[in-house]
């Protein structure tokens, strides 16, 4: 008969509390996002009491009512709700594969792709509708390919991609910059849009396709959440434990890429969502697991919230862009001269 050392007992002692810890922290972000979600339903330029919204939702009429809060208000937060969680997943898969907190898919060029190619769509295409969303999606996912070829020698690093990747959007910022020079006056609002990122005007059937795309990529993600984890040890240690490099790398790229340029479709590219999601949910969780979940609640409530600001709180009305724009800028500051005073280099 064995007895469990001391040490054994210890190890698992701390396991199960650190498990508890991520249960109860989980719990509270889904939470949060609930109510977050509830308070969007009940408050704006009015106030509808929980029962009504509730009531509304299951298919009551209320007059004067019922329009603001399922044609106005719900179809914002579920889209918000949506593109948030596409952004924090895409975010924390490029992360964790690259093990840098600046390789986010809106700091490496691909949001800026996908939102150049929407803008070329509407002003010299003269396209509308699904059109620019599809050609948008297109666009993201064309970058993101020409990124990783171009950053191709021998292997991917994660700083080299980084430098191609921020040198590409600074490209595609001057293109899309001197398109909106060009664009005629009656498009140039919509371009816009595609420049700041809004969820101005969302409709429900915008949620489905950014619903399938979720859960299709998203789950994939999951599928290979733990050979992603492997990879933040480094490629010798992950290929040791018998993680196949090349075919994990090209699976995250591809859903992470799906991800972003799906919910750049519908809502533009939302500055910093993907870059911020993963750092927070690190430092809510801790990086004993994986952060796909956690990143994906923190960029549903990062979009969600940034809305409702930008809308009621401020003094002026914002696209949510904007807000998580005015979050996120000092932050990426923050990191980068800490990577400059640690290791004098991006």
């Amino acid at each position: 008969m064995t007895t469990s050392s001391p040490h054994t007992a210890a190890f698992s002692q701390i396991r199960r509390a650190n498990a508890k810890r991520r249960a109860c922290m989980m719990a509270l972000l889904a939470a949060c996002l609930l109510a977050g979600v509830a308070l969007t339903l009940m408050l704006g330029q009015s106030y509808t009491s929980l029962i009504n919204v509730v009531r509304i939702l299951g298919g009551a009429d209320i007059p004067g009512v019922s329009f603001t809060v399922r044609e106005l208000r719900l179809p914002r937060a579920v889209v918000s709700v949506l593109v948030g969680a596409c952004f924090g997943l895409g975010g924390i898969a490029f992360q964790t594969m690259l093990r840098n907190p600046l390789a986010s898919p809106d700091i490496i060029g691909i949001s800026t792709g996908a939102s150049t190619g929407a803008v070329f769509a509407i002003v010299v295409l003269s396209l509308s509708g699904p059109a620019v969303s599809i050609i948008a999606i297109a666009a993201g996912l064309g970058v993101a390919l020409l990124i990783y070829t171009l950053s191709w020698r021998q292997g991917v690093t994660g700083g080299r991609l980084i430098l191609i990747g921020i040198g590409l959007a600074a490209m595609l910022q001057s293109i899309t910059a001197y398109l909106l020079m060009r664009a005629p006056s009656w498009s140039l609002q919509e371009a816009l849009r595609w420049i700041t990122g809004s969820v101005n005007g969302a409709q429900l059937n915008q949620a489905l396709p950014l619903l399938i795309a979720l859960l299709l990529f998203g789950g994939l993600l999951l599928s290979r959440r733990r050979d992603l984890e492997t990879l933040r040890m480094g490629d010798d240690l992950a290929a040791g434990l018998g993680v196949r490099l090349a075919a994990t790398r090209i699976i995250v790229v591809i859903t992470a890429v799906a991800l972003v340029a799906f919910a750049t479709a519908v809502s533009g590219p939302v500055a910093f969502v993907a870059f911020l999601s993963g750092p927070i949910a690190a430092r809510l969780m801790g990086r004993n697991d994986s952060l796909l979940v956690p990143a994906a609640l923190v960029g549903a409530l990062l979009v969600l919230v940034g809305d409702y600001a930008g809308q009621f709180l401020l003094p002026a009305r914002y696209p949510v862009g904007i807000v998580t724009g005015v979050l996120g800028a000092p932050y990426l500051v923050y990191l980068i001269i800490r990577d400059n005073k640690t290791r004098g280099t991006l």
